[in-house]
């Protein structure tokens, strides 16, 4: 780990991070990150609690001359998502996070970096640290498992906390306020199918799509972003249609909440059909990569004649399927009628797996909408079920309705203007924040959410912006100085 990062300013905050990012911690993995909080807080002298599920709260009491203020909760989770590119060594249960200085950016070498939320984690640390800093009593709350369920939130009973005020460190643009955010929920379709003995008039060829962006399945889902499942998807059906093309096995995208960026195929075809179906595949793959030349500049799609598969899929059940995938929505279902600019109701097909008589396809369904995220779970239901999949929901969680009336809210906005001398995005965000969870069983407690600007999150091309980092530094010290007093 490049020694650069620990001299970036503000130091404290940028050496926590770099504290953090030298532990594995991937969502359900959190072990060891639990263990470095809970020996962070025990070596301050701080009260530090784990609570059931593994949720870590650190209290600190307020400095001199605040202990009149509100008390509150500072906020943010410790799983990261682990992706990295195909190419890169990297063992995410062993390693810590490679990073380095990019001009105005600090970057992970072919990995994520962790900036979501470890710097909202670092930030809460360096303060919890800092015998200068100005601030009413603390609670410090570290979530687990954000990123995968968000079981930490869920988990946090009632009562553990006396604060009035909790600030959620999660948000991903420096120019925004967060006031509300879509809930989710998980949709897996699954069944099996006969496998075939793969005729010997046939050869197999391997299809790549690879290159692509990826990144936040909630933040970005509308950006026009290439889906590697949904190509795939594409090739394999027109494949079918001119060739009689036949599914082996595929493997494509990884995690939930990432737009996939890489998908593998394994084909065959008749061997009569060898050089007519690389030409006309190539050319169909060139007018894919120049539909998506703009978002997607570094998109590659490659067949290659592989061995040929010992098995390939039942006819009927691959028809089926890749119908499905087809008609399956992904990316923005709609916009909010409320909320200029904002997604309300989105869809990422996020995992496609099929192989040894098996198929599996998991998706993200989110919506600030109740009703209108049952819909869209329903839709996709009915698309799957269509051909022969049995569908699970899992993973349902409530999104945070907006409080514009919040009195921190209005705190930070007059805050923001008098440091910046421009007004905030005040705005809920298509993510999933923990917000609305934790209000179920807090249902007074003022919840605003913020942090630096961070690109490409879920992706190997996150990244976090140094000026900015220093500009949200500036704001949440001046927002612990202006905490109001208890009522």
């Amino acid at each position: 780990m490049s020694s650069e990062i620990r001299q970036l300013k503000p130091q404290q905050l940028w050496n926590k991070f770099a504290d953090l990012n030298a532990i594995p911690r991937a969502s359900k993995k959190e072990a060891r990150v639990i263990a470095f909080m809970k020996d962070f807080g025990k070596n301050l002298g701080l009260e530090t609690i784990e609570d059931e599920v593994g949720n870590v709260i650190i209290k600190k009491t307020a400095t001199s001359g605040m202990e009149l203020r509100t008390p509150i909760v500072m906020q943010s989770h410790l799983d990261m998502v682990h992706q990295k590119n195909n190419d890169t060594v990297f063992d995410f249960d062993t390693d810590g996070i490679d990073m380095y200085v990019y001009g105005d950016w600090v970057r992970a070498k072919g990995t994520t970096l962790g900036a979501d939320n470890g710097l909202g984690v670092a930030t809460i640390m360096a303060i919890l640290e800092s015998t200068t800093i100005q601030h009413p009593a603390i609670e410090a709350l570290f979530t687990i498992d954000e990123e995968t369920g968000m079981t930490g939130a869920k988990g946090l009973k009632g009562g553990l906390l006396e604060g009035k005020i909790l600030l959620n460190l999660d948000t991903e643009e420096d120019d925004e306020i967060g006031v509300g955010c879509a809930g989710g929920i998980d949709v897996t379709a699954t069944r099996t199918y006969n496998e075939e003995e793969t005729p010997e008039i046939k050869i197999g060829f391997t299809i790549k799509v690879k290159g692509l962006q990826g990144g936040h399945s909630g933040m970005q889902i509308h950006e026009g972003l290439g889906n590697a499942n949904k190509l795939m998807n594409r090739l394999l059906f027109d494949g079918f249609e001119n060739f009689g093309l036949r599914i082996s096995e595929i493997d494509g995208g990884s995690l939930r909440n990432a737009i996939p960026r890489e998908s593998k195929a394994i084909v065959a075809i008749d061997a009569i059909h060898e050089a007519t179906f690389l030409k006309e595949m190539k050319e169909h793959a060139e007018t894919i990569k120049a539909e998506l030349k703009t978002m997607e500049p570094d998109l590659e799609i490659q067949i290659s004649k592989c061995e040929t598969p010992k098995t390939i899929m039942d006819l009927g059940v691959q028809e089926g399927l890749t119908r499905a995938i087809y008609a399956a929505q992904n990316g923005v279902y709609r916009m909010s009628a409320d909320i200029p600019n904002l997604v309300e109701t989105s869809n990422n097909i996020a995992r496609v797996v099929v192989k040894k008589g098996k198929i599996k396809i998991g998706c993200l369904t989110r919506s600030s909408v109740e009703s209108s995220k049952m819909d869209l779970a329903n839709m996709l239901r009915a698309t799957f079920e269509l051909t022969g999949c049995e569908v699970e929901f899992s993973g349902d969680y409530p999104g945070w309705t907006p409080n514009m009336q919040s009195p921190i809210l209005k705190i930070m906005t007059q805050l923001y203007e008098d440091l910046t001398g421009e007004k905030p995005h005040v705005a809920a965000c298509h993510a999933g924040l923990e917000c609305g969870i934790l209000g179920k069983n807090y249902p007074d407690m003022d919840m605003i959410s913020f942090g630096p600007n961070i690109k490409g999150a879920h992706s190997p091309d996150e990244r976090a912006q140094i000026s900015s980092v220093q500009k949200y530094w500036k704001f949440v010290l001046e927002i612990l100085k202006h905490i109001p007093e208890k009522k």
